[in-house]
């Protein structure tokens, strides 16, 4: 009865001991490699290119959620409904921020302790040639029920710092994915606007076909008549199939562009219509904001600069690996040569303490992970820099391209106006008979193209609207990201 006391005692010292150490652990416990601090970024007061331009008035809730209802096309807000739901490049990022959620579970695990439970019936069969000569052979079988606990001590933060890496990296994979819908959503904008340009196009070539048409029957009239040669009729003529073919190639483009809009929301090809529709009207303004902003507001700065977190994080978890490892194990269980006795009390062990391990010589390696890790620091440092410089481009580009297509649009619609009236004087000439039809034909040429060149301005001013959006971020703040 002495004996089971003092053998208590020795226990109850054991895992005192034990958590002693686990508490002085606890105390000088400190999370080695560099805290990390936010880059800085190059940013200017004011866009340049919004000199001489008049934009719209900030406000926070123009470019929230769908920033596509701006441009009041209900068949543009259809299709982009579509595009979380079904896009497949959206699916294929959602996994990945998936994948890497769980990469953060798998790093958070390293804080908690790993228990295994098994179950053993070893059996053994002794040599007959050592046993003092005897040559008796003895056969025994082993039932082993053990418990085993192993808890690595986070000392110096090298499980910190990969949380904190996997972490961040989450939240760079969380970015992407909203760049991707970004990039979706602005492909499939600027593929609707095309379109529909294409539908202006092909509106403005079927009405001058009707228009070609009658002046190829009044050719034909007066030539019947002997007012002029045949060769005005050819011209007509040529000029009435030329047309007719420019809107058939109009078609093949519109299809390809309906094609592609299928594919972006996830459907086949043969599923989708988009009813005709000629484009009109003007882009919506657009407020710009502030350079300082762009920072907060688009998904692949944010991504890049959650990147340079990671790989802050990962010089610490190299640097860890100089310092010991400390790692606390205990084993316990029963062990028995009989099942029956298996559960009895003198038929448990247990084993508990600390384990201290310090590599002493490795040839460089921890050196060259260090090295690799710092090197990887300034790699994504650098990206997430010119990520930034990108991002300021893509505005001033697209703040030019508005500014500067709005004064196009309105010396080129001069030019339309003026091409009509060219074609009604020649007209008018032609069948008083003072120009030839040559004359006319070169007035309707000019006038097709520059109405044609008018719908294709109108088409790309909406195309740098919705450019400008998406350098902007779509309305997407830094505060979306996931904590």
């Amino acid at each position: 009865m002495i004996y089971s006391r003092r053998k208590g005692q020795h226990r109850w010292t054991g895992l005192k001991i034990a958590a002693l150490a686990i508490s002085l652990l606890a105390l000088v416990s400190c999370t080695v490699g560099p805290d990390y601090i936010r880059p800085g970024a190059e940013v200017t007061a004011g866009y340049k290119e919004l000199d001489g331009w008049k934009v719209a008035r900030p406000n926070d809730d123009t470019l929230r959620g769908p920033w596509w209802e701006m441009f009041n096309e209900p068949d543009l807000n259809a299709l982009e409904s579509q595009v979380d739901v079904s896009n497949q490049t959206i699916a294929q990022a959602e996994a990945a921020y998936r994948e890497a959620v769980a990469l953060v579970q798998e790093a958070r695990s390293a804080y908690f302790p790993t228990v295994t439970v098994g179950f053993a019936i070893p059996n053994s069969s002794s040599s007959t040639t050592v046993r003092n000569g005897s040559n008796v052979r003895t056969n025994n079988t082993h039932y082993t029920l053990p418990v085993d606990v192993s808890w690595q001590i986070d000392v110096f933060g090298r499980i910190r710092r990969q949380v904190e890496s996997a972490s961040t990296s989450a939240q760079a994979s969380a970015a992407d994915l909203a760049t991707v819908k970004l990039t979706i959503q602005t492909e499939l904008a600027q593929d609707y606007f095309q379109l529909r340009a294409l539908d202006a196009q092909k509106k403005l070539l079927e009405e001058n076909v009707v228009d070609f048409q009658k002046s190829l029957e009044l050719t034909q009239n007066q030539y019947a008549a002997g007012i002029v040669s045949r060769a005005d009729v050819l011209q007509a003529q040529t000029q009435l199939q030329s047309t007719q073919a420019q809107a058939i190639d109009v078609e093949v483009q519109r299809a390809q562009l309906e094609h592609a809009i299928a594919v972006l929301i996830g459907q086949p090809p043969a599923e989708i219509t988009v009813a005709e529709r000629a484009l009109s009207g003007q882009p919506p303004a657009i407020p710009v904001g502030l350079p300082s902003e762009l920072l907060e507001r688009r998904p692949d700065i944010a991504s890049t600069e959650r990147l340079v977190a990671a790989a802050n994080a990962q010089i610490g978890v190299a640097e860890a690996a100089y310092y010991p490892t400390v790692t606390l194990s205990s084993a316990g269980g029963f062990d028995s040569t009989s099942f029956s006795k298996l559960f009895s009390a003198p038929s448990r062990f247990w084993a508990v303490g600390p384990t201290v391990t310090e590599t002493v010589f490795d040839g460089g390696l921890r050196a060259g992970q260090t090295a690799q890790a710092r090197a990887l620091y300034d790699a994504n440092l650098a990206a997430y820099r010119q990520t930034v410089l990108t991002g300021f481009q893509q505005v001033e580009d697209n703040i030019a391209a508005l500014r500067i297509l709005e004064n196009e649009a309105q010396v080129q619609d001069e030019a339309v106006k003026a091409a009509q009236q060219t074609v009604a004087v020649f007209t008018n000439q032609y069948k008083a008979g003072i120009v030839n039809y040559l004359a006319v034909i070169v007035a309707q040429t000019a006038a097709l193209t520059n109405e044609r060149a008018a719908i294709t301005i109108r088409g790309n001013r909406f195309n740098a609207a919705v450019l400008l959006i998406k350098a902007l971020g779509g309305g997407w703040k830094i505060s979306d990201l996931p904590p």
